[in-house]
């Protein structure tokens, strides 16, 4: 639909709306950018970099759809998915970039490298496929695919082969059971203290990355950080879930 189209509706979006809700798109587009580069940093070797990208395409993913829904992205361009684009997106820098970082770069035992790696990119199809991902008050159903926080936490901690094939094959099969887990920008329950924790994490996860002074009391932090989100996880599992609006 043309912006003139646009203009002379009066029930339509004005052109600022639309300028606005273009620039989202182009926004959550970058993650795509971020995560080749991410891609062509680890077939470089250059972990440390890859990671890097993969954290910046992790921050604009998860400040992309508070933007897209306080604009109205849905109704000012309505040619465009935006929920489509951003798993796609989500697929390539959470599963395929961390997928071969596991084949790369020695994670696990030898021989064990394309089964794990073909296993991880398997079972996150079901997380992209299911149509109850999500439960009613935005918890995730099942891990939800994030395994470039899995293999950063392989980075970060130093773990052994085969404790990460053991890690990977767990994670796989949470894939198919119906845990929930936090989406520190989505869920209301705790925010107050879980926005203030995921800034810790990503403040630590830098100065490990960066390897920064000071390394143990930033694992310190970072472990913490882990355990918060694990505690929620099982807080919110326990209980039920809560009826769905009308």
């Amino acid at each position: 639909m043309a912006l003139q189209e646009l203009d002379g509706d009066p029930g339509g979006p004005d052109r600022i709306r639309v300028a606005q809700a273009w620039a989202v798109h182009v926004l959550t587009a970058s993650g795509a950018v971020l995560g080749f580069l991410a891609l062509a940093a680890t077939l470089e070797g250059d972990l440390v970099a890859a990671f890097l990208w993969l954290f910046a395409a992790l921050a604009v993913d998860g400040v992309d759809g508070t933007l897209a829904r306080r604009v109205g992205v849905r109704e000012a361009t309505p040619q465009v998915d935006g929920a489509a684009l951003d798993n796609v997106i989500d697929y390539f820098t959470y599963v395929a970039v961390p997928a071969l970082m596991l084949h790369q770069h020695g994670f696990l035992p030898p021989g064990w490298e394309t089964p794990a790696s073909a296993l991880v990119m398997g079972a996150s199809c079901w997380t992209f496929a299911n149509a109850e991902a999500k439960s009613t008050d935005a918890w995730f159903v099942g891990f939800p695919a994030t395994w470039n926080l899995v293999v950063l936490a392989f980075l970060v901690l130093g773990t052994g082969p085969w404790l990460n094939l053991g890690i990977v094959g767990l994670c796989a099969a949470l894939t198919f059971v119906p845990w929930k887990y936090c989406h520190p920008f989505r869920v209301r329950a705790f925010r107050a203290v879980t926005l203030p924790v995921t800034a810790a994490w990503g403040v630590a996860t830098l100065w490990l990355l960066l390897d920064w002074p000071w390394r143990e009391a930033a694992q310190a932090v970072w472990l913490a950080t882990a355990g918060w989100f694990a505690v929620l996880t099982a807080w919110r599992s326990l209980r039920e879930d809560p009826p769905s609006r009308p």
